[in-house]
């Protein structure tokens, strides 16, 4: 512990000494002063954008700020919410995190100049488990360079923050559950309130987001709550509009709820929030939960059925996914004959129709259509519901790519959860190259070594990006025209050495997978953490 202590001191004076102060800023609460970095942008780090949800408040919607007096020093990030922490040997570590229950605050980076500029809101991914606003992976610093207003939102995880009971619906006069969800929308209500005091418009606003980040965008797309809050939508790999990622009703996460009560031996709900929250994550990782429950108030109905009323929030939207991630595996797979037991084991209805469809003669081709039928089974399918509704049952457009670059590994690196062998273009790939944060995976010891594919690559997504949320259209030189989603004719724009349009990875298979599939994810298992 003293070592780490040590080792964030020093970063934090090396950082700080390329900083200088921003002028303060008023805010909800009072003002808040941040800091210049070298690069000329400013940053404001550990700003509240709601009271602590501790105590009485553990599990109630976020409540306003309370002010302060004099001068918020915003100079460096706020704990995450609590959680388990990463090994240094993950792919994904950044550095270890304070962790706490007083957790809602906002990350914004600004350029030196500027009014009324664009403004993308990023949120974290990690299977509503896990996940920071402050990850080098996710910096604004980047994007802010390029002339918008940038901001990463925190929400509560796990247990704390995705917890249904029916004392908590009781105290809310109607549902419970998706705090983290709630905690969004306040946090999005926020940046509508005061995001014009760091330059930027509220009333362009981008919320973007990878994985459970996506899964969220798809929920505050259908949400009446966040209705008016954002005027563009950009999804990674994750929806709610398909299998395994469905919202459960309220009575069952009510039961899951009373599960966790009797496992921590609480006589209450009450008596649960005099519990430690260490316990409470302790005790919440052996006992099956959901995450979004259709509450009646921020997730009214399923997404499909809010879209289907044409009730969602009609925004231009960007999404996709990678060629070789998925939320579920086939398992080892070393031939066709292990292909074609795999998948009746599956897809025992349809599973002569799917082998056609995904056809294999050896051990590799049939690892590849395990990938695929995999990828395609879960996030594939997540995706391309997600374009029909909003082709479907919206005006504005829809933009779909499939990202295929697998990043240069330094030679002989090692991941405790990453095999850089067969990993491919892999969940979470693509996100260091819209955001402009590549050098984050070099932050502790050299794990790529980026060439310059990846430098080009980095600034044509970036640029898809930017163009995006500046005017709801993806353009960027030496970039294809990038055609509007079309469930008759689905197309995406393939994003990787070579940036070219070609159709949806197997549309034709996506309903044989989705209709026959033997569910494979309990609810509340862990899904990919971002």
């Amino acid at each position: 512990m003293n070592a780490a202590r040590s080792t964030l001191a020093l970063l934090l004076a090396l950082v700080c000494a390329q900083m200088a102060s921003a002028a303060p800023v008023s805010v909800d609460g009072g003002l808040v002063e941040g800091v210049t970095l070298a690069s000329g942008v400013r940053a404001w780090l550990g700003v509240p954008f709601a009271a602590p949800p501790v105590r009485e408040l553990r599990w109630k919607p976020p409540q306003p700020v309370p002010p302060w007096r004099g001068v918020l020093h915003a100079e460096r990030a706020a704990p995450m919410c609590l959680q388990a922490l990463r090994s240094r040997t993950m792919n994904h570590y950044f550095g270890n995190e304070g962790i706490s229950e007083d957790c809602l605050y906002l990350n914004i980076w600004a350029p030196a100049r500027g009014r009324r500029l664009p403004v993308i809101v990023w949120i974290y991914g990690g299977g509503f488990n896990v996940g920071s606003a402050s990850m080098a992976n996710y910096s604004g610093e980047g994007l802010a360079r390029r002339g918008v207003v940038r901001v990463n939102l925190a929400y509560r995880v796990g247990a704390l923050g995705f917890l249904a009971h029916p004392e908590l619906s009781r105290e809310n006069g109607g549902g419970s559950g998706n705090q983290g969800i709630a905690d969004q929308v306040a946090g999005l209500q926020w940046v509508q309130r005061n995001i014009a005091a760091f330059g930027g418009d509220p009333g362009n606003v981008t919320i973007a987001g990878q994985s459970a980040g996506s899964m969220s965008v798809s929920i505050l797309q259908a949400s009446p709550a966040a209705r008016g809050l954002f005027h563009r939508a950009v999804g990674m790999s994750g929806s709610h509009f398909a299998e395994p990622a469905s919202p459960v009703p309220l009575a069952q996460a009510e039961a899951e709820g009373l599960a966790l009560q009797k496992a921590l031996g609480a006589a209450s709900l009450d008596a649960m929030r005099d519990i430690a929250a260490d316990r409470i994550l302790a005790v919440a990782a052996s006992v099956p939960r959901a995450s979004i429950v259709v509450d009646g108030h921020w997730v009214p109905a399923r997404p499909q059925e809010v879209f289907a009323s044409r009730r969602q929030n009609d925004v231009p939207l960007m999404l996709g996914f990678t060629r070789d991630e998925s939320f579920r595996s086939l398992g080892p797979i070393g031939s066709a004959a292990e292909l074609a037991a795999a998948v009746r084991r599956d897809f025992p209805s349809s599973a002569d129709a799917i082998l056609r469809a995904y056809p294999a003669s050896d051990a590799a081709t049939a690892r590849r259509a395990a990938t695929d039928i995999a990828r395609d089974a879960t996030v594939g399918a997540q995706m391309f519901a997600w374009a029909s509704a909003q082709q479907r049952w919206g005006r504005a457009p829809a933009f779909a790519y499939f990202f295929t670059r697998r990043q240069p590994y330094a030679p002989g690196i090692t991941f405790a959860d990453h095999d850089p062998a067969t990993a491919g273009a892999y969940h979470t790939g693509e996100v260091p190259y819209f955001l402009r944060t590549r050098d984050s995976l070099n932050l502790f010891r050299r794990t790529r070594d980026w060439e310059p594919a990846d430098e080009l690559l980095e600034e044509r997504l970036s640029g898809l990006l930017l163009s995006f949320a500046r005017s709801g259209q993806p353009v960027a030189a030496d970039v294809p025209a990038w055609p509007a989603f079309d469930a008759a004719q689905p197309r995406v724009l393939v994003l990787g050495t070579d940036l070219h349009v070609d159709a949806w990875p197997d549309a034709a298979a996506l309903p044989l997978l989705q209709s026959a599939a033997v569910p494979r994810v309990a609810p509340g298992e862990s899904r990919p953490r971002d």
